[in-house]
């Protein structure tokens, strides 16, 4: 059998940025369970209550949008929320297929909570030895190109 010299060889899953980054993502989630259970909730669940600390009265689109997420994942999140009584959705006024996204009383008041929630990362990304601005960009950077990439194969 005859190897095709143009054929590139598979690296191995620890070569693989991909595997680095994905399993990266699920490190973020480990360190943060413990402190973010205390809440109530998810990392997930956190990302969302931390958009709509950000900016109350969003659409599910504009979350979906700033966090990255389809629908299909971003509504059992929110339905998840809602039965927390942590949010509320409502039809939008003057677009009723438009549902939009309100902290209730205890979600605002779970922002002061989660603002003692200690951050990991920043240790993690000290014990690392990489600054951690270039490392935010960086991985925001490769993000960006990324989607670049996956948009222009569309």
């Amino acid at each position: 059998m005859t190897k095709d010299p143009k054929a590139r060889a598979v690296r191995g899953l620890d070569e693989q940025i991909c595997f680095a980054v994905y399993s990266a993502a699920h490190a973020f989630n480990r360190a943060y369970r413990p402190f973010l259970a205390g809440l109530g909730l998810t990392y997930p669940q956190y990302l969302v209550m931390l958009v709509l600390w950000e900016q109350d009265g969003q659409s599910v689109k504009a979350i979906g949008d700033r966090l990255m997420l389809d629908s299909g994942t971003l509504t059992p999140l929110l339905k998840r929320l809602e039965g927390n009584g942590l949010i509320l959705r409502k039809r939008g006024r003057e677009d009723e297929r438009q549902v939009l996204v309100e902290l209730s009383e205890a979600g605002h008041a779970l922002r002061a909570k989660a603002g003692n929630v200690p951050n990991p990362v920043p240790c993690a990304i000290e014990d690392s030895g990489v600054p951690p601005a270039r490392l935010l960009g960086d991985v925001q950077a490769l993000r960006e190109a990324l989607l670049r990439r996956a948009t222009d194969e569309d």
